[in-house]
């Protein structure tokens, strides 16, 4: 008898921490918006936040404020805190798609070709002196590499209408070695200059961040992050297994097809616009897996919300941790999420451990 109330207390225990989790990322992510936006050289609080935004509207400030700070809040600031919220939703929930797709908790948004293909073609746009579209000429020529490579990685796993996930895994390391080369290559040949942009940008800076930069980038980025959670239950049916999956009714080859466009257009808009950024899609899912179980209903919406609020925060240390220089937040971002990941996978060999 206790034995089967303590199994069926379980679940409800998850499903109460899931709930209590999705409430609470929601205000981790304001406060995280509110401490970036106010924190730097120009300092403004909360209260002069509020009345710079409403300041159009003609009501009466709750603090006074300058004009210095409304300029870089609103030029500056602004766009930046929006921007890494919307490239760590991205990558996060692209993530937690990804390692549901592949039934594989170590699976990255990496393994498409997303963060390579675009390192070649942000590097050889470098190198080559591609320029045509101004400033929009690195991050066009790195989505674009992003996408082509998905494409190839894609069409190379089709096997009779179908996408095979182990071949598909194969053909995403052959074509990552390719563009790593390729990138070395345009390395080789780089000058310094072009050296020092093609370095810090595949350490992933949100440092040119513009409103149209912002806009650019955010249908593509929302497009994953908010319709990837409606594929939550197909995903949870193929933790099973495809052939599980189909007999459930799940139309497993438009799932694959579907989960594999969302993520490739939500981290190839990402990754154009702030550069390669490495662990927020493999170390935000696990976390959140030990808080909220691994329903997929639960884990993607709270990804997005939980990997946009690690991203401010990061570019926050960022900015502010070597001030007046600048960190890449690829560096932050590593030194957060590898001892963290090494930490799970000691903890999953002790637990494997007879």
């Amino acid at each position: 008898m206790t034995v089967l109330s303590t199994q069926a207390a379980a679940p409800s225990r998850q499903r109460r921490r899931a709930a209590l989790t999705l409430g609470v990322l929601p205000l981790a992510l304001l406060g995280a918006v509110v401490l970036a936006v106010g924190s730097g050289a120009v300092a403004i609080s909360p209260a002069q936040v509020l009345s710079i935004l409403y300041s159009p509207l003609g009501l009466p400030p709750l603090e006074a404020f300058d004009t210095q700070q409304a300029a870089v809040l609103s030029g500056i600031r602004l766009p930046r805190v929006v921007l890494g919220a919307l490239v760590g939703a991205g990558l996060a929930v692209a993530g937690a798609a990804m390692q549901g797709l592949f039934r594989n908790p170590l699976a990255d948004p990496g393994l498409l070709g997303l963060s390579s293909g675009a390192s070649l073609a942000a590097a050889a746009s470098v190198v080559l002196g591609f320029t045509a579209l101004g400033p929009y000429s690195l991050p066009v020529a790195a989505f674009t590499g992003s996408l082509l490579c998905t494409v190839l990685i894609s069409v190379l796993a089709q096997s009779r209408g179908r996408v095979e996930v182990s071949t598909m895994l194969l053909a995403g390391i052959a074509v990552n070695a390719l563009c790593g080369a390729g990138t070395g290559l345009m390395t080789f040949l780089a000058t310094d200059e072009q050296l020092r942009t093609i370095t810090f940008w595949s350490l992933g800076t949100l440092g040119g961040a513009t409103w149209p930069g912002v806009l650019s980038a955010a249908p593509l980025i929302l497009l994953g992050a908010l319709l990837l959670p409606l594929l939550g239950r197909a995903l949870n049916a193929l933790t099973i297994g495809e052939h599980g999956a189909a007999s459930l009714g799940v139309p497993v080859g438009a799932v694959k097809w579907v989960t594999i466009t969302l993520i490739a257009l939500s981290v190839g808009a990402g990754v154009a616009v702030s550069g390669t950024i490495g662990f927020v899609g493999l170390v935000v899912p696990h976390l959140l897996r030990l808080l909220t179980g691994p329903d997929h209903r639960t884990l993607l919406p709270a990804s997005a919300l939980a990997g946009a609020t690690l991203l401010v925060l990061a570019d926050l240390l960022a900015r502010t941790v070597v001030t007046p220089a600048e960190l890449p937040i690829g560096i932050i971002t590593a030194l957060i999420g590898a001892p963290f990941f090494l930490h799970l996978l000691r903890a999953r060999r002790g637990q494997e451990r007879p």
